[in-house]
């Protein structure tokens, strides 16, 4: 019994730890940031959001639209009118190559990435694309979703703390839900590529008919080739799941083995 009981301990802080460091932490500390510049309220910017946000944003995707002297640092994007992102892990990568952006600018298309709080990558560039087929930009999906990401994220830190600490079944159920992230993931996603795509407006200058964009693969739109692929953040996910479901499988063990 103890020896299951420790090894669901240990199960539940290696999936506490990947969602702390790669979502629960970015997530609060850089809460806002997207949101405040865009209002022009960047002096209300907390100096720690400033500091996080620097240190997350080290080894990703940086457009070429992106002055090379700011990329990476918040001060300097927000006083060059530099396209901002949010800081946690991406967890689906989405590229569409299109005739008018060059592979010498742009070798793998125009690239965006979706995080639970928000997208990073060519934004600007895409909602242009998606405008020109009459789709509404990438901020119209999700907007609650979005926001309450940081606190739901708190929640699923708050549950696991909980269940290294305590045992109940009820704690057991609950854990379903991180069991179930990447699930949870794919499903408002896919709902929300639907939605895009049977939700288009007269005003687009290209007229196409109501259409599901690629989920996952390769797909054709017009004169348009989308790339639709997990990335790192969904592998995050697995892990988190993958150890929140062997946690919980531990800790039944180690009831039966009382109850033995």
């Amino acid at each position: 019994m103890k020896s299951s009981m420790i090894k669901a301990r240990i199960f539940t802080l290696i999936a506490f730890g990947i969602l702390m460091y790669w979502f629960v932490v970015p997530a609060v500390l850089t809460h806002g940031v997207v949101e405040m510049n865009r209002a022009g309220k960047a002096e209300a910017i907390p100096a720690i959001s400033y500091k996080a946000w620097n240190f997350y944003q080290k080894g990703r995707y940086v457009s070429p639209s992106t002055p090379k002297e700011a990329a990476g640092d918040l001060k300097k994007m927000i006083e060059e009118d530099a396209e901002l992102s949010v800081a946690t892990m991406p967890i689906w990568y989405v590229a569409l190559e299109a005739p008018n952006y060059p592979k010498e600018a742009f070798p793998e298309g125009i690239p965006v990435y979706y995080h639970f709080d928000g997208f990073s990558g060519d934004v600007h560039e895409m909602n242009t694309i998606n405008h020109y087929i009459g789709m509404d930009p990438m901020e119209r999906g999700a907007p609650y979703l979005r926001l309450i990401a940081p606190y739901v994220l708190i929640f699923l830190a708050l549950l696991m703390v909980y269940y290294m600490l305590y045992d109940s079944k009820i704690l057991d159920l609950l854990m379903l839900i991180p069991v179930s992230l990447p699930v949870i993931f794919l499903g408002f996603y896919s709902y929300w590529l639907y939605w895009f795509g049977h939700h288009m407006h007269e005003w687009g200058a290209f007229k196409i008919k109501p259409f599901t964009p690629t989920v996952f693969g390769d797909g054709k739109v017009a004169q348009f080739t989308t790339h639709s692929y997990p990335t790192t953040g969904f592998w995050l996910l697995l892990a988190i799941s993958a150890f929140s479901l062997l946690a919980i499988i531990a800790k039944r063990k180690a009831r039966k083995a009382a109850q033995a």
